[in-house]
């Protein structure tokens, strides 16, 4: 292994970007959140019920810098 791999190396970033789906409707958004964060639950409001409903994190779509 040469030093300037080593050197050249990549950081991790710090958030991710993640899909988030509705329990009741199946709606989704997409929003960051840090990487070192459990899976996301929130409460959000939905358009297709017309009310808050939890989300839960589906998966991860890819880092932000």
């Amino acid at each position: 292994m040469f030093l300037t791999n080593i050197l050249l190396k990549k950081a991790k970033s710090k958030s991710l970007l993640v899909l988030i789906e509705s329990v009741a409707s199946g709606h989704k958004y997409v929003i960051p959140r840090e990487r070192i964060v459990d899976k996301l639950e929130i409460v959000r409001f939905d358009p297709y019920v017309q009310a808050r409903v939890l989300y839960r994190e589906v998966k991860k779509i890819h880092s932000i810098y």
